[in-house]
């Protein structure tokens, strides 16, 4: 089997650091791996199996013996160091939202359109986290009853904001728990016990940008018809996203089609029985694959109506297992 030089950008960071974990985990079939963050950490050592991989500086000249680059250092540095990459030679899968909306970029959920890949021109984006689980649940349903709307509130854990938001929320939880004062210094109000219906800038229109990408990346990865309405909120929950997904579709279903179809469906765990008050949760997605899907039931106050409850962990399938994806289906499409 042929093998593959690959770089992470952005490798110290919590999702780089998951992207080396899954590259082992799933045996990809690397030849070398290359570990590329800011240049003040050029030198840290970083255990890797039974050595160690030595972190080098991401600037012009690293790539230049790379196939494929697995980029999560944010968008700024995706728009300088994505195009020296691709110059020099590699495949760029950028996890940031720089390229997301460029109509001239793949925006890839393998499990979804895996084909978009075939038109790439040395850049693939990862869409962003909350809109990938959406659309795993999703894609099988749409394929044969046809989704016309989705109306989708997130309860968004704090590591999609990074590893300060994390040491945040575990610095609230002791605060609060030893009547210490709350100080909130990464969100606008405390996060700890509470919730925050704000996840990025406002927009003009009253959406944030986390709601708008909701919006935007649905129609380009799955159908520019479906109409998406979303509220994202932050949740004090250190990992795993979840979501209230509302769907109206044009044709008519029976629920046994609708439980049949998304058991059968690749990247799916089903976790239905609420009686038994077994449904998905956060906490138990963690380190897990799968988009899990549960408390799914008719909508009774539309035509065609349905309610899905969908989780996964965000780091894995919303951010790093799915760029390792991509790159494991440029392999199977033979177009690197």
């Amino acid at each position: 089997m042929k093998s593959y030089r690959i770089a992470i950008v952005g490798a110290l960071g919590a999702v780089g650091q998951e992207m080396l974990k899954i590259l082992d985990q799933r045996k990809f079939p690397f030849e070398t791996i290359k570990l590329l963050d800011i240049p003040s950490n050029a030198g840290t050592m970083v255990p890797f199996g039974n050595d160690y991989l030595i972190v080098e500086a991401a600037k012009k000249g690293a790539f230049s013996n790379v196939d494929i680059a697995l980029f999560s250092a944010g968008g700024d540095a995706s728009q300088e160091l994505a195009p020296i990459a691709i110059n020099e030679g590699a495949i760029v899968i950028d996890n940031s939202s720089a390229w997301r909306m460029d109509p001239t970029v793949p925006l890839v959920v393998p499990e979804v359109n895996p084909e978009d890949v075939d038109w790439h021109k040395g850049l693939i984006a990862n869409p962003n986290c909350s809109t990938i689980q959406m659309l795993v649940a999703l894609k099988p349903i749409h394929d044969i009853f046809q989704i016309q709307r989705v109306v989708v509130s997130t309860y968004q854990a704090v590591s999609g904001t990074g590893q300060k938001a994390i040491d945040e929320l575990r610095q609230q939880a002791e605060c609060y728990v030893t009547g210490k004062d709350i100080i909130p210094q990464v969100y606008p109000y405390q996060i700890g016990f509470n919730a925050l219906p704000h996840i990025d800038v406002f927009q003009e229109n009253g959406y944030t940008k986390e709601e708008m990408k909701m919006v935007n990346e649905t129609k380009k990865i799955l159908d520019n018809n479906v109409q998406v309405s979303a509220t994202t909120v932050r949740i004090p929950v250190f990992r795993g996203h979840s979501e209230s997904a509302n769907i109206e579709t044009k044709k008519a279903f029976d629920m046994d089609e609708i439980y049949t179809i998304l058991r059968n469906a690749p990247g799916i765990q089903v976790i239905d029985d609420p009686g038994n008050h077994v449904y998905p949760l956060p906490i138990l997605a963690e380190g897990k694959d799968d988009v899990f899907v549960g408390r799914i039931r008719k909508d009774f106050t539309i035509e065609n109506g349905l309610n899905l409850w969908i989780v996964s962990d965000n780091l894995r399938k919303g951010a790093a297992l799915n760029a390792v994806q991509i790159a494991e289906t440029l392999i199977q499409r033979s177009l690197i």
